[in-house]
């Protein structure tokens, strides 16, 4: 079985930070795309930041200049880093990755649980 694990989130005043954490373990032959998406109450899951094995990486509008996708390969973990928080970047927090169990079977696309980010004072 293969989980993703977040960890990070919380409560931070506006303009504060949080750093989250995604860990994946499990049976692990390689791992593609990684990234983050949120959903706020009532609005539905967006992505917020994306990065590929190539470095490449793709920000929301919203938080572009504001967050860093990162991600250490060694450790199968990818990285958000939010600063200048505001209230409408309250929401609940996903990993996502796409991984290859073995070296026989196609990617497949996992989420994990979510952790919760409110910027409120």
């Amino acid at each position: 079985q293969v989980q993703l694990v977040e960890s990070g989130g919380g409560l931070v005043q506006p303009g504060g930070s949080l750093r989250l954490s995604c860990t994946t373990s499990g049976s692990i032959f390689s791992i593609n795309a990684m990234g983050w998406y949120r959903q706020a109450p009532g609005k539905q899951r967006e992505l917020v930041a994306i990065l590929n094995t190539a470095g490449t990486t793709n920000y929301a509008d919203s938080v572009k200049g504001r967050f860093t996708i990162s991600r250490d390969n060694a450790k199968n973990t990818v990285y958000l880093q939010m600063n200048s928080l505001k209230p409408e970047d309250t929401a609940v927090y996903y990993c996502n990755a796409d991984i290859q169990r073995t070296v026989r079977l196609a990617p497949q696309n996992y989420w994990g649980q979510g952790t919760q980010v409110t910027v409120s004072s």
